[in-house]
């Protein structure tokens, strides 16, 4: 093979590869005529396989004008790659214009449960005044469910509690006050925080009443408090969710707090129960290693149901659980 037959093929193969670059429509079609003059079987490849014949004075000639013709292709390649990439880009741009005056597609937006609002509202009053959120099992022990809070088997206030117990010994609380004794047990007075959660009873389901429901109750302990102290504490969290209502607090009893109250709230020109409250009885304050010749405290909860259905004016604690959206999306 002489170098005047490479300078023909060359010269050929330029002129061929340069009108299929241009007549190229789509990048699938580029890629095949990569392959085909640039690939190591490509016909690129298959000309400067004949170097080997030239005469070695040739063959650097020859060489540099192989690589001008594949720096030209490889340049023309490339700003045909970047032309049909850019016009596929705009047909697809075209083809899902978005018309921006066009009214968009209705989405309705969720709304939070009065049940999760009435949380979340209680929690933010509490949080500001000061407290702090502890959570606890829902599955507890005798000792935290009943004993530590005074009330050692066999007590008669245990009557008070429709209680569900488990095969292992265990229960379902029926109360947020265990979370109380869990969080004195592992910290130091002074404290003041707020429980909330799910409770289980073994009541009847009816329109007041549920198996499970939901108890925020709230818990300090300090030197020197009073039960002013208790009833300033209330007075403000309920005029911050009830307003400037008149409020009474009735002689009651608790077997975690003495002396104890009920709380009511005149409301729609009759007076409802809406919490219950108490000083921290000292056998409590023992049971989490607290001198109650030191530190004194107050608590006091209410269920989250009861005061949702007072503020929503509702007739019945089960809509709260229905998941009937006629009801939900009143809130």
């Amino acid at each position: 093979m002489t170098t005047l037959d490479l300078d023909a093929q060359l010269a050929t193969l330029q002129q061929d590869a340069e009108q299929a670059i241009a007549a190229a429509e789509t990048l699938d079609q580029l890629e095949q005529l990569r392959v085909k003059y640039f690939g190591k079987k490509g016909q690129l490849s298959s000309v400067l396989g004949g170097m080997g014949k030239l005469d070695p004075a040739e063959r650097p000639r020859i060489g540099a004008l192989a690589n001008e013709v594949k720096t030209a292709l490889q340049a023309l390649l490339d700003r045909q790659h970047e032309n049909l990439e850019a016009a596929a880009i705009q047909a697809q741009l075209d083809a899902e214009t978005l018309d921006v005056t066009m009214p968009g597609s209705y989405r309705p937006q969720g709304r939070i449960h009065p049940l999760n609002g009435m949380i979340d509202r209680a929690l933010d009053i509490l949080v500001g005044m000061g407290y702090t959120v502890a959570q606890g099992p829902e599955m507890e022990t005798d000792y935290y469910n009943f004993e530590a809070l005074n009330m050692p088997a066999d007590h008669p206030a245990r009557d008070m509690q429709d209680t569900l117990y488990l095969s292992d010994g265990n229960l379902l609380r029926t109360h947020t006050s265990s979370v109380q004794i869990h969080y004195m047990e592992e910290n130091e007075p002074p404290i003041r925080v707020i429980s909330p959660g799910r409770v289980y009873r073994r009541d009847t389901v009816d329109a007041t009443h549920s198996a499970v429901f939901h108890q925020i109750e709230l818990l300090a302990v300090d030197e020197g408090l009073t039960f002013n102290d208790l009833k300033g504490t209330v007075r403000v969290f309920l005029e911050a969710l009830f307003g400037d209502v008149p409020i009474r607090f009735r002689a009651s009893y608790f077997p975690f707090t003495e002396p104890s109250a009920e709380v009511d709230v005149q409301w729609n020109g009759r007076w409802l129960e809406v919490l219950g409250c108490g000083m921290v009885d000292p056998n409590v304050l023992k049971a989490v290693g607290y001198d109650p010749e030191i530190y004194t405290g107050f608590a006091a909860g209410f269920g989250v149901e009861r005061f949702a259905m007072v503020l929503h004016q509702m007739d019945d604690i089960r809509r709260l659980y229905s998941s009937d959206l006629r009801f939900l999306r009143q809130f």
